[in-house]
């Protein structure tokens, strides 16, 4: 026993010992109890089922017992209310023998159970970001919050790049404010590449930080790979790898996810979907498929990547390559439990899958992980909180606003002429009225925000474009795009892995009312499109080509299907942009070779268009250009000589060659004016700065096609 464990309040070593069966505490414990317990705010890195929940219970229960904190002492805060639902009986598992209450309190739980008594409020509220917005308008029960010690933010990870992620630091600033104190912070995390600089981004500035990492015994891993160019024969690969196993098979896209079920349908026993769009029962459902005997297969997505507990596994199946290094490490966390060596079963469908993939786990053994940017320009919330400042106090003044915006760390750092720019935009499009000097809300703003008592406020996730799926009885199905209900009209479709036919739309309420169908329908499809391969992917694709060959051990029909991708390109330097010319019929085709990522290639492909002229539209993917149709030969010495103008461009001046996003892109996109928009999508949509950086240092390269290459070697 350490001294870390018998120095921990008596009833709270009863339950470790006596309850969970524990007599030590493992070392991420130990180190999180020492930092926490120092007053440090921390963020704990560790892999799925790594001990990070308990290692930051322990320190918060034991203080909360040792000194009688009153009121809400901890909030648990994390991005999914299912999340919150699967840790519940973990968290009352330590708190219910000491005395301790824990409340639930998110959009799922009934009202009644979301209230308490004046005076009687939770030790340990479990709430989300939004939820945790409405709670402080509240009155009566936010002043419990005067009291709070702690506030645990769960996979943290998952906030970091998102305006959701600027909404819970300023949530965290207001804590600080009705605390009257810095309110301790604790992080959990799954593997990131720039650790401290989340911490950082996490605690703000001034407050005692640290990091506790620590690093997982080594521990072989088995991966298995099918490359299989007919859709039915993957679907074949992936049934005999899943038969009698309880298996999760992780898919990039709710549509992929959709059609993987059906044509799994029937043909694998305990078959269930799992992402986004389905209900929380329909979820919930999946998720329970794994807690009893025998075999079960969850199709899913990103939802099941964070950690939420689905039991032991016997295989994790990935269709097609993840599209980080990041996702592939929660993905592959899921399996491995109880001693057992990890299992990731890989289907592919051609031999530059096989490419991609082996980039991911070469990336993987090197820690080279994506690092998190957080927004710079989060000028959609700065929108957010001025309306709910406004409708907080009815009525308000610019010197308020500004005091107010002052006063939370997450915002100083935004110019303080975007204010000015801001208010003026918006008592000139009538979303603010003015009283003398004070400011009140405006017809625009009570039109797009103001329904349910400004119910929209409280998020700054962006709605709309999605309809609820009800059944006549009204339980909820799940979530479909408007574009493919506007498409489908009364017809049939999937969506849970189980066939719907629509028979009645409401658009004025965004409602669809859908029945069991009896004929397989259409696919269900979302907008927005795949993100691709990450830059530490791409990159590291790059060198593997460079290289000629993977550091991984490959069977001879996976080393053979790779050798033929690495044969079919010239020769590669591990790093540059790499050009050549593809013969047509009457004018010359080029490809750039750019190993940016699809994100980065898509603003290539924006501003190389329209130096090109529109008739020349340049096309991308997650590791090239096409330049189609150039006048006769020169083709690549064309391409190189706009590469390198555009390499020689300002941010500024790259931004003015792309597209600017529509304001509807943002949830507050309609209020801002035009000039805080550019700002906002060159900084956080588009990273500029980073992307310029990467690009102008590059060199490049006009190498032959390897047609003509080949023909020299012969």
């Amino acid at each position: 026993m350490t001294g870390i464990f018998s120095t921990l309040q008596e009833s709270l070593q009863e339950v470790l010992a006596h309850r969970l069966g524990w007599s030590d505490l493992r070392e991420v414990q130990s180190l999180t109890y020492r930092e926490v317990s120092g007053g440090k705010d921390v963020m704990v890195i560790a892999p799925t089922a790594g001990g990070k929940t308990e290692a930051a219970l322990i320190p918060v229960i034991d203080r909360i017992l040792k000194e009688g904190c009153p009121g809400v002492a901890c909030l648990y805060i994390s991005p999914l209310k299912a999340l919150i639902n699967d840790q519940e009986d973990r968290f009352r598992s330590f708190a219910i023998p000491t005395g301790l209450e824990v409340r639930l309190w998110h959009g799922d739980v009934p009202r009644g159970d979301r209230t308490w008594e004046d005076g009687e409020p939770p030790h340990i509220l479990m709430i989300t970001p939004e939820s945790l917005e409405v709670l402080m308008g509240e009155g009566i029960q936010s002043k419990d919050l005067r009291h709070a010690k702690f506030v645990i933010v769960d996979e943290l990870h998952a906030f970091v790049e998102s305006e959701r992620g600027v909404h819970l630091r300023v949530l965290l600033d207001r804590l600080d404010r009705i605390a009257g104190s810095h309110v301790q912070r604790i992080g959990l995390s799954a593997t990131v590449g720039n650790p401290e600089e989340v911490l950082g981004w996490f605690s703000g500035e001034g407050n005692a930080q640290e990091l506790v990492q620590v690093a997982m015994p080594p521990r072989e891993k088995r991966f298995s790979f099918y490359i299989e160019g007919d859709e039915r024969r993957r679907m074949a690969a992936i049934a005999r790898i899943v038969a009698g196993r309880k298996a999760l098979v992780f898919v990039n896209s709710r549509a992929e996810a959709e059609q993987v079920a059906r044509a799994l349908k029937g043909r694998v026993a305990h078959l269930f979907v799992h992402h986004s769009s389905l209900s929380a029962e329909m979820r919930r459902h999946a998720e329970e498929s794994m807690a009893g005997e025998g075999s079960a297969c969850i199709i899913c997505t990103s939802t099941l990547e964070l950690g939420i507990d689905i039991g032991d596994l016997d295989v994790v199946v990935q269709l097609g390559s993840p599209a980080s290094v990041s996702s592939f490490l929660q993905r592959m966390g899921r399996s491995g439990r109880r001693g057992r060596s990890p299992y990731m079963s890989f289907v592919l469908s051609d031999a530059w899958d096989l490419l991609l993939c082996t980039a991911v786990i070469e990336s993987a053994s090197r820690k080279r992980v994506e690092p998190l940017i957080p927004p710079r320009k989060p000028y959609n919330v700065m929108v957010q909180q001025v309306f709910l400042e406004i409708v907080r106090h009815r009525r308000t003044t610019r010197s308020r606003l500004r005091t107010y915006l002052g006063s939370l760390p997450s915002m100083r750092a935004l110019p303080e002429s975007a204010l000015d720019l801001l208010v003026a935009h918006l008592e000139q499009e009538k979303f603010l009225v003015r009283d003398g000097e004070m400011f009140m809300p405006g017809p625009q703003m009570e039109a797009l925000y103001g329904r349910s008592n400004w119910k929209d406020l409280y998020s700054v996730i962006r709605g709309g474009g999605e309809y609820r799926a009800v059944t006549p009885d009204g339980d909820l199905v799940g979530r479909l795009d408007a574009r493919f209900v506007a498409s489908r009209g009364e017809g049939s479709f999937s969506l849970g892995g189980k066939d719907w036919t629509l028979i009645k739309s409401d658009e004025a309420h965004n409602l669809v009312v859908v029945v069991p169908g009896d004929t397989a329908g259409r696919k269900a499809f979302w907008t927005g499109g795949q993100a691709g391969s990450s830059p530490v992917i791409c990159q590291a694709v790059q060198r593997i080509l460079a290289r000629g060959r993977t550091l991984l051990p490959l069977l001879p029909p996976q080393e053979e299907a790779l050798m033929g991708v690495i044969l079919s390109l010239p020769r590669l330097h591990a790093r540059g942009i790499h050009v050549w010319e593809v013969p047509g019929a009457r004018k010359m085709d080029a490809i750039a070779l750019t190993f940016l990522s699809r994100a980065d290639n898509a603003l290539l492909a924006a501003m190389a268009g329209r130096v090109l002229g529109e008739k020349n539209r340049v096309r991308y993917d997650d590791l090239s250009l096409f330049f189609p149709g150039l006048v006769h030969e020169g083709a690549a010495d064309r391409v190189i000589s706009i590469l390198k103008d555009l390499q020689g461009l300002s941010v500024r001046e790259m931004v003015d060659l792309l597209p600017m996003p529509t304001p509807e892109t943002w949830k507050f996109g309609p209020a801002l004016p035009s000039p805080l928009i550019r700002e906002m999508a060159a900084e956080d949509m588009w990273h500029l700065g980073e992307f310029a950086a990467r690009f102008s240092a590059m060199p490049l390269y006009r190498v032959p096609s390897p047609a003509m290459e080949a023909e020299e070697e012969g």
